[in-house]
């Protein structure tokens, strides 16, 4: 089985404020049904209230992010899925309850980990 990464930067869920709760409720329903099937691995959403940091090999830590990340918010998901089309599937699943597009994302397979 392939882990996938399913992901959305905040922006993209341009939804009304009236809308929130239910679009929630969707999101919270579609991972539910991942749990359920077992497919679900973790996922959460990226707190844009603390600051990312720069952590060096040596230790140091900066208070700044690559420039390519520096825009890394939103949410996300991991699933463990037996195919690329299934995920395709679990992704447009969760595309519809948040109402964005998800950006769909294998990662490698690693025996270590």
């Amino acid at each position: 089985m392939t882990k996938y990464l399913v992901s959305f930067p905040a922006p993209a869920m341009d939804i009304l404020d009236d809308d929130l709760a239910a679009v929630g409720e969707a999101a919270h329903a579609v991972i539910r049904e991942a749990k359920d099937a077992g497919v679900y691995v973790f996922g959460g959403g990226i707190n844009e209230d603390v600051a990312p940091l720069m952590v060096a090999a040596d230790g140091t830590v900066k208070n700044e992010t690559y420039p390519q990340t520096r825009e890394f918010d939103g949410g996300f998901c991991v699933l463990e899925l037996p195919s690329r089309e299934a995920a395709v599937k679990w992704a447009a699943k969760i595309a519809q309850a948040c109402r964005c597009p998800q950006e769909l994302r294998e990662f490698q397979y690693d025996p270590e980990s």
